[in-house]
C-alpha cells in the first residue's frame, strides 16, 4: 500500500503544480480579456481596429484551458459540487467507501469514455490542422488536444483519491479532515 500511496503524493503534486500554473493563466486570461474590450472601444474612438479575432480567440483559449486543467486540481482539493444532505453525516470510513465506488465506477470511467471518443476528432483535426474560420483566427487543434490533457490529468487524480479512499477505509492512513497535505 505504500507504494501506491507514494504513487498517490506524486499525482497529487503534478497536480498541484499543473493546478498553480493554470492560476496564473487566469490572470493572463483577464488581461486579455481587459485589452479586448478596451481595444474595442478605443479602437471605435480614434477609427482602427485594436483588435482581432486571435485576440478573442486567445482569451477564449485560455478559458479552456484553464478549465480542463484546472479540473483536476479541483478534484485534488476537493472543491467540485456536491450534495451533501446525506453525506455530511458519514463517518470519515463511509465517506472514502462512497468517495472510491464513485471514482472507480463513475468518475474515472467516464474519463477514459471521454479520452477514447474524442480521440478520432481530434487526431482528425491535427492531421488536417484545423484552423479557426473567423479571419485571423488560431489553429484549433492545439486546443482541442487540451481535452485529452485535460481528461487523462483527471483520471490520474480519480486514481490518486481511489487509493486514499481505499486506505483510509482500510484504516492506513487518517482522514482527510485530520491530515495535513505534508502527511499525504
Amino acid at each position: 500500500m505504500q507504494i501506491l500511496l507514494k504513487l498517490s503524493r506524486w499525482i497529487n503534486t503534478c497536480n498541484e503544480w499543473i493546478g498553480r500554473f493554470v492560476g496564473w493563466l487566469v490572470v493572463a486570461m483577464v488581461l486579455v480579456g481587459v485589452w479586448n474590450a478596451i481595444g474595442r472601444y478605443l479602437g471605435r474612438a480614434v477609427g482602427t481596429n485594436l483588435t482581432s479575432n486571435a485576440a478573442i480567440e486567445t482569451q477564449w483559449y485560455l478559458f479552456d484551458i484553464v478549465f480542463l486543467l484546472g479540473a483536476a486540481y479541483a478534484l485534488k482539493h476537493d472543491e467540485h459540487v456536491r450534495v451533501d444532505v446525506l453525506y455530511s453525516r458519514w463517518s470519515p470510513r463511509q465517506k472514502a467507501a462512497i468517495d472510491f465506488l464513485g471514482t472507480v465506477l463513475f468518475l474515472i470511467p467516464f474519463c477514459l469514455l471521454v479520452i477514447f471518443f474524442s480521440w478520432d476528432t481530434i487526431a482528425q483535426s491535427w492531421q488536417i490542422q484545423e484552423m479557426s474560420p473567423d479571419p485571423n483566427g488560431l489553429p484549433r487543434y492545439p486546443i482541442k488536444s487540451a481535452i485529452i490533457v485535460s481528461f487523462s490529468l483527471l483520471s490520474l487524480q480519480g486514481i490518486s483519491q481511489a487509493i486514499q479512499y481505499f486506505a483510509i477505509f482500510t484504516g492506513q492512513l487518517e482522514p482527510q479532515e485530520e491530515r495535513h497535505e505534508s502527511e499525504l
